[in-house]
């Protein structure tokens, strides 16, 4: 009862609409606009996303309770122009009580409903909306507990939301797609998203409101696919083929080694989206004397740690995986990579299966502002 009367006094009271703009970006290249306007008994927006093929927009709305916890949420997926994609919902509506949540997807002829029995929920929004993450910064900080809330999305089964406390004013966001870091100010007033620390890589910063998003959807072209696959092969001899299958980030004025994109010590997968793979007809014998790593003819996976003290290629015996999934029992094991500066900038993540010889060979991996290379021999007998 303190608890809820804590909440009660300190959510609602003088708080005044606060509008703002969140813009998301990866390294230079804008990828979202959010902005929304967030009341005592209410918070809704709207986002607009550069995504592969297309650009597509999110209206949202959320209304308070007394205690400042949400009591009902919508969800609309636009097209550019503010239609409505084809064999989509309306809108999808969500009723949440003391001890359960309601999503309702409303189909011009129908209404799919689904109950689930949940205390104090919220709603998962898509990514790139994180202006309701102020109504759960507001709990938190009136004593609420958001640690780890049930929270459903616009489709799928119940999960859930929270933070993670973290030093100073940010918060990581536990439970979403992203474990993005969020930093707040003394009125949780969201200052900026920040995602290098994950596979999604974008920043979102605040600035004021006013920003026209049904003019910028118009303007705005979508991605393409980001990081194109690529293949770099190397023939050693009759039948001696080794090929490295990848994807190409690209730096995008981004730190590399040691920076955003490879951090110190993370095991990073070589490239991005799916796991990189190597195929090899031969056995491959990888680094100097006294420091070797064998690995016999077939398939795997590679992965890079950089740290502080050394850069390593570790090869991995799992493949046909999502490249941030690495099974360190499934390693076959680690070689020393030689790190030096390039001659020129390498934008887009570059990997080459250099032949000397047919029994000889180099793998380098090149991006930004240096190159990682490991030598390696091959054995000329047939498996």
């Amino acid at each position: 009862m303190r608890r809820f009367l804590l909440l009660s006094t300190l959510l609602p009271a003088a708080l005044s609409a606060q509008s703002a703009s969140v813009v998301y970006r990866l390294g230079k290249d804008t990828v979202a606009i959010e902005q929304y306007t967030r009341t005592a008994t209410s918070l809704s927006g709207e986002m607009v996303q550069r995504s592969g093929a297309a650009v597509a927009r999110v209206r949202y709305s959320m209304t308070l309770g007394r205690n400042g916890r949400p009591t009902g949420a919508s969800i609309v997926r636009l097209a550019a122009d503010g239609s409505l994609p084809p064999n989509t919902p309306k809108e999808t509506r969500f009723t949440i009580t003391a001890d359960s949540i309601v999503r309702e997807m409303v189909f011009a002829d129908s209404v799919q409903r689904r109950a689930f029995a949940a205390q104090q929920a919220f709603v998962n929004f898509p990514v790139f909306v994180y202006g309701p993450m102020e109504v759960l910064a507001a709990i938190r900080k009136a004593g609420g507990a958001t640690d780890s809330l049930p929270a459903l999305g616009a489709t799928g089964n119940l999960g859930y939301t929270g933070f993670a406390a973290m030093s100073g004013d940010s918060v990581r966001l536990k439970g979403a797609p992203y474990a993005m870091i969020l930093r707040l100010d003394g009125k949780q007033l969201l200052l900026s998203v920040d995602g290098t620390l994950t596979t999604n890589k974008s920043v979102g910063t605040r600035s004021a409101a006013g920003v026209d998003l049904a003019a910028i959807a118009k303007t705005m072209k979508p991605t393409g696919v980001l990081s194109l696959r690529e293949v770099a092969r190397g023939g050693f001899g009759q039948g001696g083929i080794v090929l490295v299958d990848y994807s190409r980030p690209q730096v995008r004025e981004r730190t590399v080694w040691g920076g955003t994109l490879v951090p110190f010590d993370s095991v990073w997968r070589a490239g991005a989206n799916d796991a990189t793979h190597l195929f090899t007809t031969r056995t491959l014998t990888f680094g100097a004397p006294g420091g070797e790593l064998v690995v016999p003819p077939g398939q795997y996976t590679l992965f890079v740690q950089h740290t502080r003290t050394g850069t390593w290629l570790i090869v991995n015996k799992q493949t046909g995986q999502w490249g941030t999934v690495h099974n360190a029992a499934n390693d076959l094991g680690r070689v020393a990579l030689t790190l030096a500066p390039n001659k020129d900038h390498v934008e887009e993540f570059t990997i080459m299966v250099k032949s000397l010889s047919p029994a000889r060979g180099t793998l380098e991996l090149a991006w930004g502002p240096s190159a990682a290379t490991v030598p390696f021999a091959v054995s000329m007998g047939r498996p």
